[in-house]
């Protein structure tokens, strides 16, 4: 797998090289920062799901991450704290342990982070970059101050009281459902821009004919389901499917009351029946298309419909807080698929196994596109998100497909 050319790369005005990616830095780095200076030191350093970090812990990540691949891969530094690593390793300490752990509290956390970026800079004036690593380093903070979102949802109300802009958009006008003609297409990273190794190589695949959803499944449709008992028919979920959602209780969508309303952070409001339904699970989507006769596109059928038809972009770069009317294919919503997480023909890990390789088989479903809480330099139609098809946390939706 070769680096792209800087020429390729989002990296902003900046004249040189070294000055777009110091600019890229900062602009992550403040956005971070952002997010969880309205967050008491306690509740940075509460456990608020068992299905994530102490948001303190992500902090310690994103600079020890930093330090690995910027400092030391790139610029041949010994670790800054070699103790650390062990303690930010996400593939040797699962999120369930994380909070037992002797991580940095928030005070320490920010030093490090200082003290890092510090260390980075002093490797940029002096190491030509290559383009795929430092982009690496800030789309993986990107990625993780998604993942801090979803525990800032999770938690309390009170924890966190975001400062809203506004997310009026008109939902998109057009025909209910795309068609996607039979015939052989590419799948994949085209090589003109950052990619994951999951994303490549580049590959043709077969498609049968069908029909797509033009916008993700709505807050009205689904509540439609739920008012018509689709959470007691059993004839309409995977075995699976109907195993957990009666361990776990299932009634509605996280979030969701039973007096017809959705919290959302601090507020509890309405549902509004324009937006996509999100925070559920790949086995309700699951069982919402089939109560429809309908199935969830494979992620190969959701990437060719997004080529052909995307264009228009929702509401994404997490400062509104929420998604806008459903409507296109990137924005607003992640949206599960019926596949499973696997390499492409041909895949190779780079440049380590832990980002992709070792997630893949049957106990991950593939989501595309990206939410509101995604920032727009890592959103594209052949990024692969995934998780555990229980998962309700994710700002998830789904749309549906049909045989044409």
């Amino acid at each position: 797998m070769q680096p792209h050319s800087p020429e390729t790369l989002p990296l902003g005005g900046a004249e040189s090289l070294q000055e777009r990616f110091a600019a890229r830095l900062a602009d992550a780095r403040a956005r971070t920062l952002a997010l969880v200076e309205p967050v008491s030191h306690d509740d940075l350093n509460r456990v608020h799901s068992p299905l994530m970090s102490p948001l303190v812990w992500d902090l310690g990540h994103i600079a020890a991450f930093e330090d690995l691949w910027l400092c030391q891969h790139v610029g041949g530094l010994g670790p800054l704290r070699e103790s650390l690593w062990e303690i930010y390793d996400a593939t040797e300490t699962p999120r369930t342990n994380r909070g037992d752990l002797p991580y940095l509290r928030p005070g320490e956390a920010l030093v490090y982070l200082e003290e890092v970026r510090g260390r980075a800079l002093s490797v940029l004036e002096r190491v030509e970059p290559d383009p795929f690593v430092w982009e690496m380093v800030v789309q993986h903070e990107a990625q993780h101050n998604e993942t801090m979102l979803q525990t800032l949802q999770l938690a309390e109300p009170g924890v966190f009281t975001p400062i809203r802009r506004s997310n009026e958009r008109l939902p998109e006008a057009g025909a209910a459902t795309l068609r996607v003609d039979a015939g052989t297409y590419e799948i994949g990273d085209p090589g003109e821009g950052f990619a994951y190794d999951n994303e490549r190589p580049r590959h043709e695949v077969e498609l049968q004919a069908l029909e797509i959803d033009s916008t993700p499944v709505t807050v009205g449709a689904f509540r439609e389901f739920v008012e018509d008992g689709g959470y007691g028919r059993p004839e309409l979920w995977s075995p699976e499917g109907w195993t957990i959602r009666r361990r776990e209780g299932w009634q509605r969508p996280l979030y969701w009351t039973d007096d017809g309303c959705e919290r959302s952070f601090d507020r509890l409001e309405p549902l509004d029946p324009d937006q996509p339904v999100m925070h559920v699970a790949w086995y309700e989507a699951d069982a919402f298309a089939r109560s429809r006769g309908a199935r969830l596109p494979s992620e190969f059928e959701w990437e060719v419909a997004a080529t052909l038809h995307g264009g228009a972009r929702g509401h994404f770069d997490q400062l509104d807080f929420g998604p806008g009317p459903a409507g296109p294919f990137i924005g607003d919503c992640w949206e599960w698929t019926a596949s499973d997480f696997g390499g492409y023909p041909g895949f190779r890990a780079y440049p380590y196994r832990e980002y992709s390789e070792v997630f893949f088989g049957r106990a991950y479903k593939v989501l595309r596109g990206a939410s509101w809480a995604t920032r727009p330099h890592v959103a594209r139609e052949t990024f692969r998100n995934w998780d555990y098809p229980q998962r309700r946390q994710i700002f998830a939706g789904f749309r549906c497909a049909r045989e044409a």
